[in-house]
């Protein structure tokens, strides 16, 4: 399949996890993929026969950071087709125990690196270019101890639809996917009490995976979702749905 051939695609937070699945799948699909970690990364070519994905360390709260890699990209490339943002933070803290540092560092990578990530990449994005954003179902539910976690997810979903109204005239569309509980390596370290209860509460008796949230970030980032903006998928078993 090559449903993104020739386009340049930048994942922040895209080593590991689901923004690794989503790094992975836009290259198999014919993408030239950037894919931003805070953590050591080379900067090589990975998936050899699958297109390429380019690891840059950068830490998307850092604005310097971010024009580095928006100048590699210019550099190398001169445009943005895509844009993916996956980074963020998730802690537990019920209302009492919520700190100003817990507050400023969630709502620090979760929106203000979204925002300013945002802006960047539009500067080098052309009319058909899209932007996918990873939100959460938590923007939802009130989850107990994760109120500014969910708060900032809520925050992804208004910026959605906003920009999705100021961008429509550049021929910029942007979407989010809401995943729901998922079976990544951060999971793997929950019990196996507390996966069977996130199991429970989902109607499909499952958790999802990092390549079902994948493929719906596939699908708005390709021209198969064209008349697509301003949208939500949430990929959740339905637990958030129904």
């Amino acid at each position: 399949m090559s449903r993104l051939a020739n386009k340049v695609s930048l994942v922040i937070g895209g080593v590991g996890g689901i923004g690794g699945a989503v790094s992975q799948r836009f290259a198999r699909e014919g993408a030239q993929v950037y894919a931003t970690s805070r953590k050591d990364a080379e900067s090589k070519p990975e998936s050899a026969g699958m297109g390429s994905v380019h690891t840059i360390r950068a830490d998307a709260s850092d604005n310097a950071d971010l024009q580095r890699v928006f100048e590699q990209i210019r550099s190398e490339h001169g445009r943005i087709d895509v844009l993916v943002f996956n980074a963020g933070l998730s802690e537990y803290a019920p209302l009492g125990d919520i700190s100003e540092d817990h507050f400023d560092r969630t709502f620090g990578l979760n929106v203000r690196s979204l925002v300013f990530t945002a802006q960047g990449a539009i500067d080098i994005m052309q009319p058909g270019g899209t932007i996918v954003l990873i939100g959460s179902i938590a923007g939802d539910i009130g989850t107990k101890g994760y109120g500014v976690y969910g708060a900032t997810k809520a925050a992804v979903r208004s910026f959605t639809r906003t920009w999705a109204n100021e961008l429509a005239p550049k021929g910029i569309r942007v979407n989010v996917v809401s995943p729901g509980p998922t079976d990544t390596a951060m999971m793997a370290n929950a019990s196996q009490e507390v996966r069977d209860a996130l199991s429970s509460m989902i109607p499909l008796g499952r958790m999802g995976r990092p390549d079902e949230v994948a493929a719906a970030a596939l699908f708005l980032a390709s021209d198969e979702s064209s008349f697509t903006t301003g949208a939500e998928i949430a990929v959740d078993g339905g637990m958030a749905q129904i």
